[in-house]
């Protein structure tokens, strides 16, 4: 009796960038493919990518589709490196510190972290150990060895390490692959994908340690996280180390102490005090916001509290309730009502509230009311990451057919502001996120209304798949400050659900009723996290309109202190946040604490100024060099640099 034929393997059909296929068995390992299309391009290959799916070169291939190989030069290629870096540094923790149990060790955007769990938090000395270590595993070029293994024989391999053991729980898929790394003698639970081997990190840094909730939850124990970065190149780790002491220099929390712009207090977490000084640079940056939207804009005020059945509607209650403030209704003793966290839902109630003609839209509603989201304490950082802020919060109304006119009058209106400020943007488009309202009929209609009104204003962007509001797809605006980093700040939503759920309408041009679209718009995110960023764009050393101290006025002696009160008064009425510093300290004591503040003019007083009616200028940036002017001829200037918001006048330079 003859034996059955066995079944001819599965086959992948896989496609190159140059329409070439290749034809290979379910299960080959990716470098495999690569080998066969050249050997020097599997010496170049960092990783792989099938359909849009990164992967290493030692995993084996599931499916077919469009596949290319990742080089050094694909941007992809970076966090494969990272997360290897990550590997990498949990190998030499653990050489040395065999005590250390491991968590998780992802690639972020700037580099890669580590979690830990130790008896005793790392010191610089750790750090710099770790670092030497790491660089033997490097010098070792062990290969990354990928396995594939059951649940069961993970829970054997990590029987020491609880937090391994814990993840290992969180796989309820039989199916679902377990994967493990290992080079040398460590073993690491990892998805992947890896560098083939540890050689690959040659340009790196350990960077520091903060302590760090397991998975996030201030409720569990303190893990110990290490931050560190790596490049392919030394030039681009080098340029990344500068920047990194140039935040370090223009850190928002510490400039803002030291130029007395803001507090904290532990009674009130996460909000902000705003001392006399802060609250000047707040209603400058206010003021110049309400002006710009005064001709275009309705602005309007609305409560702090409101009942769960506003949040329900709005679809809040469901989907965001976590991050919400709950409030005690002493009548039914529940927690049923809440501090607002964003103004949309009382902006569609005031547009419900009255009658619209299809003539009165776009309807732009503005509000600087205070929000409140229940952020982690954990979480909390400055004024970047706060519980309490405000926001140029704007809702537009607007037929289908002005969608993308209103998307090219926001886009000029972000833009133009940011530049204002010396800040360039870079536009992102983000689409559906798996946790979202409305159905996929509405949200078909949103994107590709908001996509259509996008490519229209001819300006480039990039996808961000999945990272759209639960309720509609958005164009984000990504901020480059003046040392290169990119902070999150506008955005334009498109929204087709609220109309919906606040039943909105307006009366058409035929007599009927038909619904409006909505656009929630911002510029500066919260009123907070773009004054921190300011902070650290102009290092403290704010243009003249902004600045919370405009002059400073020093009178030599108390001979002169009439003349220099008088100048002040001047200067203060014409509209310039004038300080006289008539302290008895010497005058280049007075001068330096001046520097320090960063006022952007010192204006200079002894007997001869005062008999001429003049002043001695002293630019900030300008060194001992002085101006002697007359008053009247200086107030001119300083007037006229304050209106035009100038950027580079002679007290703009840092």
């Amino acid at each position: 009796m003859m034996a059955p034929a066995s079944a001819a393997p599965q086959m992948l059909v896989l496609t190159l960038p140059d329409g070439a296929t290749r034809e290979v068995p379910v299960g080959t390992p990716a470098r495999d493919v690569v080998a066969s299309i050249g050997p020097r391009l599997l010496l170049a290959a960092i990783a792989v990518s099938v359909d849009g799916e990164v992967q290493d070169l030692m995993t084996p291939l599931r499916s077919g589709g469009a596949f290319q190989v990742i080089t050094e030069k694909d941007p992809r290629a970076l966090p494969v490196l990272r997360h290897s870096g990550a590997h990498i540094l949990a190998t030499a923790v653990r050489r040395l510190r065999p005590d250390a149990k491991i968590g998780f060790g992802p690639a972020i955007d700037d580099g890669f972290y580590y979690d830990f769990e130790v008896a005793k938090p790392f010191t610089p000395e750790d750090l710099e150990a770790f670092e030497a270590e790491m660089r033997k595993v490097i010098a070792e070029k062990h290969p990354f060895v990928r396995a594939e293994v059951s649940q069961a024989e993970a829970k054997k391999l990590f029987v020491d390490d609880p937090l391994k053991l814990e993840r290992l729980d969180d796989f309820q898929d039989p199916d679902e692959i377990i994967s493990t790394y290992t080079d040398g003698p460590f073993v690491d639970l990892c998805r992947g994908p890896h560098v083939p081997d540890t050689s690959y990190l040659r340009h790196f840094k350990l960077l520091s340690t903060a302590g760090a909730y397991w998975r996030g939850d201030e409720r569990r124990q303190m893990l110990q996280r290490i931050y560190a970065t790596a490049f392919f190149k030394k030039e681009e780790l080098d340029a990344h180390l500068h920047q990194l002491e140039e935040a370090r220099k223009r850190d928002h929390r510490v400039l803002g102490k030291a130029l007395d712009l803001f507090q904290f207090f532990p009674v009130a977490p996460g909000a902000a005090f705003w001392t006399p000084r802060g609250t000047h640079l707040w209603n400058a940056l206010e003021g110049f916001v309400r002006e710009r939207q005064q001709e275009a804009f309705l602005e309007v005020k609305t409560p702090l509290l409101y009942t769960k059945k506003l949040w329900e509607q709005s679809g809040h209650w469901g989907k965001y309730r976590e991050n919400m403030f709950l409030v005690l209704d002493n009548e039914t003793q529940e927690h049923d009502m809440s501090l607002k966290p964003m103004n949309c839902p009382s902006h569609h109630l005031y547009f419900a509230a009255t009658k619209h003609s299809y003539r009165e839209l776009p309807k732009r509603y503005v509000t600087f009311d205070v929000l409140h989201r229940n952020e982690l304490s954990g979480a909390l950082s400055g004024l970047t990451r706060v519980r309490q802020f405000s926001q140029d919060d704007c809702h537009v109304y607007l037929r289908e057919d002005q969608i993308a006119d209103e998307v090219q009058f926001l886009m000029d209106f972000i833009l133009s502001y940011y530049e204002t400020f010396g800040l360039t943007a870079r536009l992102k488009f983000a689409t559906r996120p798996p946790v979202r309202i409305g159905s996929d009929e509405l949200w078909d209609r949103a994107e590709g209304a908001l996509r259509a009104a996008l490519e229209k204003t001819g300006r480039d962007y990039e996808m961000k798949e999945g990272d759209g509001a639960f309720y509609g797809p958005k164009i984000d605006f990504d901020v480059l400050d003046s040392i290169g980093r990119a902070w999150q700040l506008g955005t334009i939503q498109l929204d087709y659900n609220a109309p919906e759920r606040f039943d909105l309408e307006y009366t058409g041009e035929d007599n009927t009723a038909h619904r409006p679209v909505v656009i929630h718009r911002a510029v500066s995110g919260s009123f907070e996290r773009f004054i921190a960023i300011l902070i650290e764009h102009f290092a403290g050393a704010f243009p003249l309109w902004l600045s919370p101290e405009q002059v400073r006025v020093l009178p030599i002696s108390d001979e002169v202190l009439g003349y220099a009160q008088e100048v002040t008064a001047k200067l203060r009425a014409a509209g310039i946040r004038a300080v006289c510093d008539d302290r008895s300290d010497t005058l280049n004591y007075r001068i330096r604490d001046g520097e320090v503040m960063k006022v952007p003019y010192m204006a200079v007083l002894g007997k001869r100024e005062a008999e001429a009616g003049q002043v001695a200028v002293r630019a900030r940036g300008a060194g001992k060099k002085q101006e002697v002017v007359a008053v009247d001829a200086f107030i001119a200037q300083l007037v006229a640099e304050v209106r035009s918001r100038a950027l580079t006048g002679a007290g703009a330079s840092t």
